[in-house]
């Protein structure tokens, strides 16, 4: 390849969205979110729509239980997740967000709305929202072809 050649889109896509979340995990450590494991973020989407246990944290991370549970315990140790008994069933631990975590999150969305409006000061409106429909389009081929666990954070 020459140095006139252009950059793989796949390159661009992987270090544009290494330069986001270097800029957000930035954002969340001067808030006081700067204890964040690399799979936080994914557990907080998978807790924010309902409580869920273990495996199910496992499932939708696409690791095994046992690796899960490293996550979760240091999630608990930050105090990020509660364990609370399943009703019904003791043996199994229904795993919910602290208030912290809904903190750690509330920044990281104000984050991605300020990132959007200064990309679009930057370069413009229009050529945000067509990379908006690009992006969605993409993230909807992908949803349809199973590709489930998006990790947002």
């Amino acid at each position: 390849m020459s140095t006139s050649d252009p950059t793989d889109f796949g390159i661009l896509l992987n270090v544009a969205f290494g330069a986001f979340k270097v800029q957000l995990h930035n954002r969340l450590a001067k808030k006081g979110f700067d204890d964040l494991g690399s799979s936080f973020g994914y557990v907080f989407r998978l807790l924010e729509a309902r409580p869920q246990n273990l495996r199910q944290i496992a499932a939708g991370l696409g690791i095994t239980p046992q690796g899960a549970l490293k996550v979760i315990n240091d999630m608990v140790a930050k105090g990020y997740v509660e364990r609370h008994d399943e009703p019904g069933d003791g043996r199994i631990k229904r795993l919910t967000l602290t208030p912290r975590a809904s903190k750690a999150m509330a920044e990281a969305h104000r984050f991605h709305v300020q990132f959007e409006r200064d990309l679009a000061a930057k370069v413009g409106e229009n050529h945000v929202a067509t990379m908006r429909l690009i992006l969605e389009d993409i993230f909807a081929c992908a949803s349809a072809d199973g590709i489930s666990n998006v990790r947002p954070f």
